[in-house]
């Protein structure tokens, strides 16, 4: 007999070693495809997180945004598209006042400008950071490394090759 049973798809995350689980966050903002700011639902604490494993395109032109364009070779009016593209995604399926877990790797807890870096989990059970990646709206990145990354790198591998998301319009990012 078979089990019926639907495994929550956000499970590995949780058996991450040194995982802690910080429940009850709310989105106060969606700054770009890789960063939110957010606000505690039952206290008065505000954070930046940084997503963790990935890369999405600025969505302003920046110091970023012109070693993006040296790298990638793709203007940086187009690579502004990209990063408005995967902006527009995250605010549709992870708008302003979703309730969010965020789930950080103890031995990694901040990037380079000391924002938090985490895994967002819906209230689906899904990954925030794994759907941007998986659907071509971000690249995985070991710029901000975690436990994950061989696997984002291969759900990159596999938007790429069914050319989701941005790479509906290129095969570098």
């Amino acid at each position: 007999m078979e089990s019926s049973t639907t495994e929550n798809p956000s499970t590995k995350y949780f058996q991450i070693k040194n995982i802690h689980e910080q429940p009850f966050w709310i989105v106060e903002e969606v700054l770009d495809g890789d960063s939110l700011k957010v606000k505690q639902e039952f206290g008065q604490e505000r954070r930046e997180i940084r997503l963790y494993g990935l890369d999405a395109p600025e969505v302003h032109l920046s110091r970023k945004m012109r070693e993006d364009e040296a790298k990638s070779r793709i203007p940086a009016s187009l690579l502004l598209q990209y990063g408005l593209m995967s902006l527009d995604y995250v605010l549709q399926i992870c708008p302003p006042g979703t309730g969010i877990t965020l789930l950080t790797e103890l031995d990694n807890r901040t990037d380079f400008w000391l924002r938090d870096l985490a895994y967002v989990i819906l209230p689906n059970g899904e990954c925030l950071n794994e759907l941007l990646i998986s659907n071509g709206f971000a690249k995985a990145s070991h710029s901000y490394y975690c436990s994950l990354l061989a696997e984002y790198q291969q759900l990159n591998f596999q938007a790429k090759k069914n050319r989701a998301g941005m790479y509906l319009f290129t095969e570098v990012l």
